[in-house]
């Protein structure tokens, strides 16, 4: 593994070299995609969070193991999880109340779907719309970005994905200005865990995330790598 890695147009995705030790890190980039509807992806969808109402219904975040790796990777970097949640966990979290995920397209449910199934928390941006290299580190004062159908998300002390026009992305909610939608067609996925988390299993995780992708919007893998202590 290594630091950073060079997409295939030639910008670089990496770790913040203080965060190099703490964390482990997947990115992908899936090119010649078709965003639509997310029809085809409900039934899958509906099938994992009937099996996670089954498994984990009435148990307290604390008690469901899988969930507890997203949380180290929040405190590993002295995010309170219980008060700032990861994406995954807000996930599950809305399935086990009984509420369906909300389609929004096939793209976004494909990555809620693969999310669903191994809790770890992903971050699913329109490539294009993407401003030079990216770094993944923790925000200074006054950074934030406008979240998806919410207000700011603020990012002092927080794990954050940036490029050269700033903040854009997090593992607790994406932004606004590299959301996916149907002109997309060139993605860049990246799913993040910590450094102790074993790399087989992230390995499995990224393979889960890159299938969904393809196989309910098409395009193929462009470029993969695992980022991290070597």
């Amino acid at each position: 593994m290594s630091a950073s890695t060079l997409l295939p147009d030639g910008r670089s995705v990496g770790i913040a070299t203080d965060l190099l030790e703490l964390l482990s890190v997947t990115v992908a980039v899936i090119d010649g995609v078709i965003v639509g509807p997310g029809v085809a992806v409900r039934p899958e969808i509906d099938r994992v969070s009937a099996v996670a109402r089954e498994r984990w219904s009435g148990c307290l975040p604390s008690e469901i193991e899988p969930l507890q790796e997203a949380r180290r990777l929040y405190r590993s970097v002295g995010i309170p999880p219980t008060r700032i949640r990861p994406s995954s966990e807000a996930l599950l979290r809305r399935v086990l109340h009984g509420h369906d995920l909300y389609s929004i397209s096939n793209a976004v449910d494909a990555c809620n779907l693969a999310s669903l199934t191994f809790l770890l928390p992903v971050g699913l941006y329109d490539l294009d719309k993407i401003s030079g290299d990216t770094v993944l580190r923790l925000g200074c004062p006054g950074e934030e970005y406008p979240g998806i159908r919410k207000g700011p998300v603020h990012l002092e002390g927080r794990l954050g994905l940036f490029d050269d026009e700033g903040p854009f992305g997090s593992p607790t909610s994406d932004s606004s200005r590299t959301c996916v939608d149907e002109t997309t067609t060139r993605l860049l996925a990246v799913v993040m865990a910590t450094a102790g988390y074993p790399g087989e299993e992230l390995e499995r995780a990224a393979a889960l995330l890159s299938r969904c992708l393809c196989d309910y919007c098409g395009g193929t893998v462009a470029s993969y790598a695992r980022l991290g202590k070597s």
